[in-house]
């Protein structure tokens, strides 16, 4: 029987605090005892009429928190409770919540609905609540059924399609679905309330409609109601509409020739003169259709032949008409858009959408924008300049060099000008152009620039005096700066022609990190990113100097933040910002001058003053300032090798505070990354601190907290400590081996039709096969008798993994150089566990057919390997 909590409900939002914390521990204390008669308590008092709204709301909330979280391991515990909960307590808060749907208040109706979902995401895949899809169409065909049920209940459908998987239901119960949805969008029947339920139900449910797509009757009938709907007076509805059209655009691309006159037509007009939120969607649209079709030519550029998807060419076809209606939309630019990162109106999607046009379709978009650019670019309204000057920045990318290099030649002096423009908006698009520009056609390397020794002078010193400019176009001076800088690297001798600069480029890029006007925006960490790329492509034999000079200056900036006044949490989050920023700046310093020898003394000599400001910043706790310094820490010690062993005492105790962070986890995996970095450096050095470290590495391996992101770095680390330690491995062997094996064979049973969880396991293959790589390699020269009886399991996961369509090159070349290391490490003891796997030699052949010659070197070096096992 449920228990009487509205009391509780209510003083838990009551004002006074103390009221609110007794309040907030009963609940929790009757959610802790009783879980079961806790959800059914709050079932009751979500679905009683005559409660308050407030209590109701809070039941609702808390009902829905106790079934799902973001985080994937809380949710899997959430699940587990509820299907551990006794099933005549379920059925009766299922039937509460479905009696829920039809009350009068819009609130409960709306909140029941998801709790529905929240359910039916834990149970439907288990094939239980098999009544529920029917329960919730009779709501919707019954005689009788007020408007209120049925937009709950269409709502509480399309929420249920959203949170499980297409393949939950069967073909008749989609079709049932479809149905009710596609009904509930029905004008003469339905109420504006119903018909958006229904139009955003149909948006999450169009994944389940496959087999109806392809169904050419079913398909033409649903496109028909939607078209339909996007015509609707209500704007909400319309807008609903349009978003079930961009995901038909991605989702079915390959059906639509029929009906692309038509959707031209629809969102020609919703873009030239219905309201924004609805004109951005039919935007939208055609932009969905523009990634589709880079995709499929890009699959078509790949050796593997022809796609399975044809390709309509539909931007192609549509180019006369849609690129005027795309270039009309940058002509309604907002007052204040160059201020605010934030903003997203048509003129933005519109130039978006221009840049995808570009990409798909190449040459033949310049001769329909070019006139546009000549015919505005000198008009007396601004908004006509800025438009033909994004415009032309957004059909950079997808012509040809040939194309558009005479194009751009012809503009660089007139953009260079246009920097000196009255209108704040025009130099914001300017200087992104720029920058585009510099992105895509400054390449010395390749043989092509627009940049050249008569203009670089000029276009540095219009830069230049941009990063004086307003914030916000300051910070696009940056951005362009960044790939002038970027062009010279691996540039040789032309590389000579931009050092002459890098002074002044350095001294203004300080001088606006400083500026007094930085305030929130992004111009401070643009500054600092850009002088980070003009050192790292700079030429270090020429720029030495210049670099070495500028380290002591960013390192007596990060000891004056250490000083910084904090009076709140806004400041310090500033001093952590500036922090990351300067900690990066001083490992791009170290790489760049302990990339040669006569520049890595500098970094040597001030070793122990940079360390000792590493240690500073971490005692500010701030995760953003720990990723940075941890990564500048594993610069110092790849760039001083044993000799950063004096440092290991005092940063031991950071190092293992970092790989305990589960929360912040981009810090944990940066921090296993290091100790990979300090392995190479110490080598048996770095012996005395490995139990601690291996203690939190298998603690993290066994962790259900801890993000999987982090997992396939850790397999990774165990093979860089057993190259570090060689034999000394042996008494971590009995744990960390079968933690490789055990995730082997996660391996095998993961699911492979989730495109995430593809990249995933091809990430933890590669990482195993390195920690065999590295563990086997580790005990050749002492003890490789260890390994043998783990080698037949890496066999047999190699043959599992060898027949893998979906393993991509890097796990390719770990299987290879895995094999090779079996057979160089443990020699003669792999002749007869070879001959059991003759395929090996067939897999290895068609490795040397590779064109990666990194791949063919390795597997050229593994056959060896194997041949001599097999001749001894």
């Amino acid at each position: 029987m449920a228990m009487e909590i509205t009391q509780f409900l209510l003083a838990a939002q009551s004002a006074d605090s103390n009221v609110r914390t007794e309040a907030e521990a009963h609940l929790r204390q009757f959610q802790e005892q009783n879980l079961p008669l806790f959800l059914l308590s709050l079932s009751f008092e979500l679905a009683n009429n005559e409660k308050p709204t407030e209590s109701r709301r809070l039941a609702g909330i808390v009902l829905k928190n106790s079934l799902d979280a973001k985080d994937a391991v809380t949710k899997g515990r959430l699940a587990q409770q509820w299907m551990n909960i006794d099933i005549s307590i379920k059925s009766q808060i299922k039937d509460l919540l479905l009696r829920t749907l039809g009350s009068p208040v819009s609130e409960a109706r709306h909140t029941s609905g998801q709790v529905v979902a929240k359910i039916a995401s834990i149970e439907v895949p288990q094939k239980q609540w098999p009544e529920l899809i029917e329960t919730l169409l009779a709501n919707m065909t019954r005689t009788g059924s007020d408007a209120g049920l049925k937009q709950a209940t269409v709502e509480s459908l399309g929420y249920v399609c959203e949170e499980i998987s297409h393949r939950d239901l069967e073909q008749d119960e989609v079709n049932h679905v479809l149905t009710a949805v596609v009904q509930g969008m029905n004008y003469a029947e339905n109420s504006a309330e119903v018909r958006l339920a229904a139009t955003k139900a149909l948006f999450n449910a169009l994944d389940f409609a496959e087999t109806n797509f392809q169904n050419e009757m079913e398909r033409n009938y649903i496109m028909k109601v939607v078209c339909e709907t996007a015509l609707s007076k209500e704007v909400e509805i319309r807008q609903a509409a349009f978003e079930c059209l961009v995901s038909i655009a991605s989702t079915y691309y390959e059906v639509l020739e029929p009906y692309m006159q038509s959707l031209f037509n629809l969102t020609s007009n919703a873009v030239k003169g219905d309201e924004e939120a609805v004109a951005l969607q039919a935007i939208e649209f055609w932009s969905s259709i523009c990634d589709e079709e880079i995709e499929l030519q890009e699959f078509e550029n790949e050796e593997s032949g022809e796609s399975g998807t044809p390709h309509s060419r539909f931007i192609e076809k549509a180019l006369p008409s849609l690129v005027p209606m795309l270039l009309e939309t940058l002509l309604k630019q907002e007052e204040d858009q160059d201020q605010d990162d934030s903003i997203w109106n048509v003129s933005m999607a519109g130039g978006t959408c221009l840049c995808l046009v570009a990409r798909t379709v190449g040459d033949s978009i310049l001769p329909l924008v070019m006139p546009f650019v000549e015919g505005n670019i000198t008009k007396p309204d601004w908004r006509c300049r800025e438009a033909a000057t994004y415009a032309f920045g957004s059909v950079l990318e997808g012509p040809t060099i040939e194309k558009l290099s005479p194009l751009v030649h012809s503009a660089l002096d007139f953009l260079l000008r246009a920097m000196k423009d009255e209108n704040n908006h025009v130099k914001d698009s300017t200087a992104w152009t720029l920058g585009r520009i510099f992105e895509l056609l400054h390449s010395p390397a390749a043989g092509y620039s627009v940049i050249s020794s008569e203009n670089l002078q000029r276009v540095v010193e219009v830069l230049l005096e941009g990063t004086r400019d307003a914030p916000n176009v300051a910070e696009k001076v940056c951005g362009a700066i960044y790939y002038l800088a970027q062009g010279y690297e691996d540039a040789g001798t032309i590389s000579s022609q931009f050092t002459p600069f890098v002074p002044s480029i350095i001294d203004s890029l300080l001088t606006t990190a400083n500026r007094a006007d930085v305030g929130d925006s992004k111009l401070r960490s643009s500054a600092y990113e850009t002088l980070n790329e003009v050192v790292r492509c700079s030429n270090i034999i020429e720029t030495s100097q210049i670099v070495g000079q500028l380290l002591p200056v960013i390192m007596n900036k990060l000891g004056q933040t250490a000083e910084l006044q904090i009076a709140s949490l806004d400041d310090r989050e500033k001093q952590g910002d500036l922090q990351a920023s300067l900690c990066g700046v001083i490992q791009v310093i170290i790489q760049k001058l302990s990339s040669v020898d006569e520049t890595k003394p500098i970094i040597l000599q001030a070793a122990d003053q940079i360390m000792m400001l590493f240690l500073k910043v971490f005692a500010c706790r701030s995760s953003t300032v720990h990723e940075e310094a941890m990564l500048a820490i594993g610069a110092l010690a790849y760039a001083m090798g044993s000799e950063f062993e004096k440092y290991m005492p005092e940063f031991c105790k950071y190092l293992e505070m970092g790989l305990q962070n589960f929360e912040e986890y981009q810090v944990c995996a940066i921090t296993v990354g290091v100790v990979g970095d300090i392995c190479r450096a110490l080598d048996d050095k770095v012996l005395p601190y490995c139990d601690g470290i291996m203690n939190h590495l298998i603690k993290n391996l066994s962790s259900e907290e801890l993000h999987r992101s982090v997992k396939p770095p850790i397999f990774s680390c165990f093979g860089d400590i057993a190259l570090a330690i060689e034999q000394h491995f042996e008494k971590y062997v009995p744990y960390a081996l079968p933690m490789m094996q055990g995730a082997s064979e996660v391996c095998a049973r993961m699911d492979t039709s989730d495109d995430e969880l593809i990249e995933y396991g091809n990430q933890l293959k590669r990482s195993i096969f390195e920690a065999y790589s590295g563990i086997l390699q580790g005990f050749k020269n002492s003890k490789p008798e260890i390994m043998l009886p783990y080698a037949q399991h890496l066999l047999q996961f190699i043959e599992a993994i060898k027949g893998d369509k979906q393993r991509d090159e890097s796990v390719t070349k770990a299987v290879v150089a895995v094999i090779g290391d079996l057979a160089d490490a443990l020699g003669p003891n792999m002749k007869a566990l070879f001959c059991k796997h003759p395929t090996f030699v067939e897999f290895l052949g068609e490795c040397l057919l590779s064109d990666d010659e990194q791949l063919k070197e390795t597997a050229t070096w593994t056959q060896g390997m194997i041949g001599r096992v097999m001749v001894s």
